[in-house]
């Protein structure tokens, strides 16, 4: 049984659930409750099966464990997330939404059943207020992201979902395992200075405190925004130079480094030739995803090709979709994914 699950299960009476603060179960369905992200206790269905997924990192966990068909209403629109709908067809039957706080009677009217929603997600108590159970399941690093994932699964209510989260537990622990080994004995002071670019313009970048500053130091790296704290800060092209990166990164859509060559082109990383744009697939790679595996990987072997030379990305990359999204990625899609590339036919 899932460790989120505290066991509180059909049969309790209503008073008790509203008196612990859980949600008030709109019929007389089994349910159970699971304890969210934000500590909350939260009575869900047994097996929910029209899904409101409001956090749009949270959507690829849900895939992965085998959910996409029961996502009835997504905030990842196919624009926008153009993998995520070529692995999950399936997804085009859902409706999608924009904006903070979705309508809640929308949301009735496709009844769902469950929502998830991120950590700090402002549409979370209007939607308990409606009467809806609402799991908010947001991560922040590598540990927390594990523990969604255990908690998805949980809410999710069937074994092949926990079934993929362990095999996912197992192969990200042996891929940090493979990274670690290829850098033990590369001192902490020869490790190389990385700037990883959220957006040239306007320009902001990735600092402490983020899973981008965890998988820099995991790949090897050194964040040299790392006293910035937080996700996508604002910073001075100033403040860039004084950096002076060994390397960049720029996010998937981060901009063309071109069109702004005159002034990033004094940059040391600019001028070894060692700017890279950083791969997307079904999820951004470089941000909150189940990715993650890969985007260490693809990181160390970018900074230490040497080190890595045995490592091909194209097969790394097929293998995960298929292992955990069940799609045979072609060579050629596997490539477009490290290229930051849409599928084939679609618009870029």
């Amino acid at each position: 049984m899932g460790r989120f699950i505290s066991a509180v299960r059909a049969g309790l009476p209503a008073a008790i659930m509203v008196a612990a603060g859980c949600a008030a179960w709109p019929d007389a369905a089994p349910a159970r409750s699971v304890v969210d992200m934000t500590g909350r206790v939260v009575a869900c269905p047994d097996h929910p099966s029209r899904i409101a997924d409001l956090w749009f990192a949270h959507n690829e966990l849900v895939l992965m464990l085998g959910g996409a068909g029961r996502i009835a209403v997504t905030d990842d629109l196919p624009s926008a997330r153009p993998w995520m709908y070529r692995v999950a067809p399936v997804l085009h039957g859902a409706a999608g939404v924009t904006g903070a706080v979705p309508n809640v009677e929308m949301l009735l009217g496709r009844g769902v059943d469950l929502v998830f929603a991120a950590n700090d997600s402002p549409a979370a108590a209007p939607l308990r207020r409606a009467g809806l159970a609402v799991v908010q399941a947001g991560f922040t690093d590598t540990a927390s992201l594990l523990r969604a994932l255990d908690l998805t699964a949980d809410v999710l209510g069937d074994a092949r979902a926990h079934d993929v989260a362990r095999r996912y537990r197992a192969m990200l622990d042996a891929t940090m395992a493979r990274v670690e080994a290829g850098l033990a004995d590369l001192p902490p002071g020869r490790r190389l200075r990385v700037l990883h670019v959220k957006s040239l313009v306007p320009l902001t970048v990735d600092g402490g405190g983020t899973i981008i500053d965890e998988w820099i130091g995991r790949a090897g790296g050194r964040n040299v925004a790392a006293a910035v704290s937080g996700n996508m800060r604002p910073v001075s092209l100033e403040q860039v130079a004084a950096w002076d990166p060994d390397v960049v990164i720029l996010g998937p859509d981060g901009g063309d480094l071109a069109r702004v060559s005159a002034q990033w082109g004094a940059l040391r990383a600019v001028r070894d030739g060692r700017v890279y744009r950083n791969p997307s697939g079904v999820f951004p790679w470089d941000r909150y995803g189940s990715e993650l595996p890969l985007q260490v990987l693809w990181a160390a072997k970018t900074l230490y090709p040497g080190r890595f030379a045995r490592v091909d990305m194209v097969f790394e990359t097929i293998k995960f979709y298929r292992e955990f999204f069940g799609y045979d990625l072609t060579p050629g899609e596997a490539a477009r994914i490290l290229a930051a590339r849409p599928p084939a036919g679609d618009a870029e």
